[in-house]
């Protein structure tokens, strides 16, 4: 247990201390040439450096900031580094930057619907009426994210918190709710992108099945907090309101957007379609639902300006000069875990499936995780952020949501100790 905790603080400190020999480490191929550097680092991961400073400082204006940040390193790397396209890098990219949009904005209109149907005003009746009834509303959303889009699970315990806290939610468990949505996907193929970009590139469910262990200690370990933290601040609601009536048909379009999304991802790994396959999905059946229900259009500018924001973060990533990561290992993949707050896990994810070498489950739950611990770490947090915009600072965030960096240590620990590290062989 010692040996495992000062390895832990080391590959820590050496993270937070010496983030420079990490992007160093990484741009070493990529450095091999003429390409602008400084102190040995690449000019790009300083531009991208400036962008999320300035998302962290500038919450009221993180749209502009992270736009601009893409065009300064689009347009840097156009005129400085022989050979890159931005027309080639948007080609590249498409597929997932437009499953992600088309997500982000169909999901929003999901929640609507969800909301309309009245389920999230009946939950009262059976969720406790102390702290505990917040945490098993987390455990729900961490459940939910198994099997459908963590985007949707965090959107639908949104929608519910708001309701059962009459829209008083603390920051901290808004938080606990991106950290359970993340949790609840690190461990199933279907969950998150990530375990699905493994399932894709021939990683059986089995080998990310086991990050089961670290997402359900990491969930006890935030989800207790958090739901004290929001008993504090709001008591959940006692009682659903006497006159609540189901809308079926509301139910039925929530039911119909899931099976089309998860149908249409599901043909898409299954045949090779280079489609943004899920997004397409839940277009498809919210036209289907228009017919029967009017959705919530007004939610959609706001939504598609939270969508722009993380898909200009998603490319600033994409344009680093990533080619290679330091050697497979569990400090290796505890320390991704950090760097995903910041760093798409996306590229992360496809990197360390070309290196090869790691423990799958383990690094699922450190890129699926370790998003959590920054608002625009994952696009699940970016969504939430969409429905409650006081979430959109960095410092509450890490103020307030403080027992998510502190849950996912305690499950790398836990994971480490009883099922211990175990990697696959380089193909």
């Amino acid at each position: 247990m010692k040996n495992v905790l000062t390895s832990l603080g080391a590959a820590a400190l050496t993270l937070c201390v010496s983030p420079s020999a990490w992007a160093a480490e990484a741009a070493t191929t990529a450095a091999s040439g003429d390409a602008p550097a400084l102190g040995g680092i690449r000019i790009e991961f300083f531009l991208f450096g400036l962008t999320l400073l300035g998302v962290a400082l500038f919450h009221h204006k993180t749209l502009q900031v992270a736009v601009s940040g893409m065009v300064a390193i689009g347009l840097y790397k156009t005129f400085f580094i022989d050979g890159f396209s931005i027309g080639h890098q948007f080609a590249h990219e498409w597929s997932i930057l437009t499953n992600l949009f088309g997500l982000l904005v169909g999901f929003a209109l999901l929640a609507e619907f969800f909301k309309e149907s009245k389920i999230p005003e009946l939950l009262p009746r059976y969720l406790p009426d102390d702290w505990k009834g917040g945490f098993v509303l987390l455990a729900l959303v961490w459940v939910l994210s198994s099997f459908l889009d963590n985007i949707a699970a965090a959107m639908i315990g949104g929608t519910v918190a708001g309701v059962v806290f009459r829209k008083k939610v603390h920051i901290g468990f808004l938080a606990a709710i991106v950290a359970a949505s993340n949790a609840g996907g690190a461990w199933s193929v279907v969950g998150d992108t990530t375990t699905t970009m493994m399932w894709i590139g021939g990683k059986s469910p089995a080998d990310v099945f086991h990050a089961i262990l670290p997402s359900a200690v990491a969930l006890l370990s935030f989800g207790i907090i958090a739901a004290k933290q929001q008993d504090k601040y709001q008591r959940i609601q006692k009682d659903a309101t006497s006159s609540v009536k189901i809308d079926g048909v509301y139910v039925f379009i929530v039911a119909l957007i899931l099976a089309f999304a998860i149908a249409m991802n599901t043909a898409a790994t299954k045949f090779g379609w280079d489609l943004p396959a899920a997004a397409i999905g839940v277009w498809a059946a919210i036209l289907l639902g228009a017919m029967m229900r009017k959705p919530a259009w007004h939610e959609v500018p706001g939504a598609v300006r939270g969508s722009i924001f993380l898909l200009s973060l998603v490319m600033c990533a994409s344009m680093m000069p990533v080619e290679e990561l330091p050697a497979a290992s569990w400090q290796t993949a505890f320390g991704l875990g950090f760097v995903s707050a910041v760093f798409d896990n996306i590229p992360l994810t496809a990197l360390a499936l070309k290196q090869g070498g790691y423990d799958w489950g383990g690094l699922a739950y450190a890129v699926g995780f370790g998003g959590s611990m920054i608002w625009f770490g994952s696009s699940a947090g970016v969504a939430l952020s969409n429905m409650y915009s006081e979430a959109k600072s960095v410092g509450q965030w890490l103020k307030h949501g403080w027992h998510v960096t502190l849950a996912y240590i305690i499950g790398f620990i836990v994971f480490l100790l009883t099922l211990g590290w175990h990697p696959h062989e380089v193909q």
